[in-house]
């Protein structure tokens, strides 16, 4: 007879159940084998990725200028170059893509606006200069030849081969030019026309002007720049400074940058291109070698003073900014490291930081997007409107000049008056032509222009003291 269960007896499963348990279990072991299976083949996959920050598809060599060659090996890289034809505007900065019908003479279909005519006070600051015909808005490196080539300055003036320095990729063909000698090259291109020259380049700023090909390391190919450092680490009691050998692997993200984002001048009937750092890289040390030389661009159409043309002077107000005694270079902001797999790439659809806020300034700066960008704006908003101040100073002092000029006023009366103009001016533009609207350099900005608005101040005087 089959023994009867007690109460406290657990009864085994049913057979169905203990089936289902079984096949949860196994399902549940096979999953969890998977997942872990699928980390381990992506942790591997990760790091042979690493091993090979790049894909060698072609050999590249100090001969290839083409950024599409290069973009085979450098994919990522090159994705973010091509970007840089991308149009879009900040508060202070970047450029609308503004339709333009194309012509034989002038190909382009759509160009940035005009900065004349959003202020036509500039056509008078610059009255007697091509830059009073045709002046925009900055665009991305993409551009930067082709807008070189066909602004309506190229129609008013002759201008030489030197100011391909900074718009093209010029490494290979100042070395072809130079037989192999960067030196003499850059010399032989800056004394060609730029009708001459500009055969001779057939791309913007390329791989090859900042990257060694061998290595990646980057490099400073603009002999403006090697020499300019020299004459400022001259200063600084360091000579024979060498750019390329000497510099810190994080000044060099910064250097290869500021080789072509500075103030400059054409020296000479040889129209050598000339960093005017020999006295210190601030806008009133600047004007001071001018003061001393004597060189100027023009003669001021209204006033007859012996004028200035501030160029993009970047370089030199990121110098005198917190981030630049902080270390923080110019591709830290526009250039910013990103994440693409296991790469760790700098972004190299260079661009506003405030248009990639997150990677370009939360790295650091541990607020909200909207508070970064509203303390930027009251930077630029401030700076902007003493840049407004001294415009209306500027063009009053000019103003004043052409009454006293009218009234009879001899050259050697008007002398003082346009003398202060010159200064007054250049520091002016300094702000004007720099493409930060301050934010570089926010108290050096505001130090400028009320340096700009006491020469405007002291012609004044000098004008009414002649009566």
């Amino acid at each position: 007879m089959a023994d009867t269960p007690t109460p406290g007896d657990r009864l085994p499963p049913p057979p169905r159940r203990l089936g289902r348990v079984v096949v949860f279990t196994a399902l549940a072991a096979a999953l969890a084998a998977a997942t872990v299976t699928g980390l381990l083949v992506s942790v591997f996959e990760r790091k042979q990725e690493a091993r090979s920050p790049f894909y060698r598809v072609v050999e590249l060599t100090d001969d290839i200028e083409d950024p599409a060659v290069w973009g085979k090996n450098f994919p990522l890289q090159y994705d973010g170059y091509r970007r840089t034809v991308d149009q879009q505007r900040t508060r202070y900065g970047g450029s609308e893509a503004v339709p333009r019908t194309p012509t034989d003479a002038d190909p382009r279909s759509i160009v940035a606006q005009s900065r004349l005519e959003d202020d036509p006070r500039l056509k008078r600051m610059w009255a007697g200069y091509a830059f009073a015909t045709d002046f925009r808005e900055e665009r991305g490196h993409a551009h930067m030849l082709d807008d070189q080539t066909f602004t309506e300055r190229q129609q008013v003036t002759t201008q030489p081969g030197t100011c391909l320095h900074c718009h093209a990729s010029v490494y290979l063909p100042y070395r072809r030019l130079g037989a192999g000698d960067l030196i003499k090259g850059f010399e032989a291109m800056n004394r060609m026309s730029y009708r001459e020259a500009r055969p001779l380049v057939s791309h913007p700023v390329s791989c090859i002007d900042c990257h060694e090909p061998a290595t990646m390391q980057l490099r400073v190919t603009r002999p403006g720049f090697i020499e300019g450092m020299r004459a400022v680490k001259a200063t600084q009691g360091v000579p024979d400074y060498d750019v390329n050998t000497m510099a810190s692997r994080q000044e060099m993200r910064a250097f290869v940058c500021g080789q072509c984002h500075v103030e400059y001048y054409f020296r000479g009937p040889e129209k050598r291109l000339t960093y005017p750092w020999t006295k210190g890289l601030k806008a009133d040390e600047i004007l001071s070698y001018y003061q001393e030389t004597g060189f100027r661009d023009w003669v001021h159409a209204e006033s007859g003073a012996s004028t200035l043309k501030a160029q993009h002077p970047e370089f030199e107000m990121w110098n005198q900014g917190i981030h630049a005694r902080s270390g923080v270079a110019c591709a830290d902001c526009h250039m910013p490291y990103q994440r693409e797999g296991a790469f760790k790439i700098s972004d190299h659809h260079i661009r506003s930081p405030l248009l990639n806020v997150n990677r370009a300034c939360q790295t650091c700066h541990r607020w909200p997007e909207e508070e970064l960008r509203s303390r930027v704006f009251t930077i630029q908003d401030r700076t902007f409107q003493m840049r407004n101040v001294a415009m209306d100073a500027l063009v009053a002092l000019i103003d004043d000049i052409r009454t006293a000029a009218a009234a009879g006023a001899t050259e050697a009366q008007l002398a003082a008056a346009r003398d202060e103009q010159r200064q007054a001016q250049f520091l002016l533009d300094f702000i004007e032509a720099e493409n930060s609207m301050g934010f570089h350099a926010d108290q050096e900005a505001m130090r400028v222009l009320g340096l700009s608005i006491d020469h405007t101040r002291k012609g004044q005087v000098a004008i009414r003291e002649r009566r």
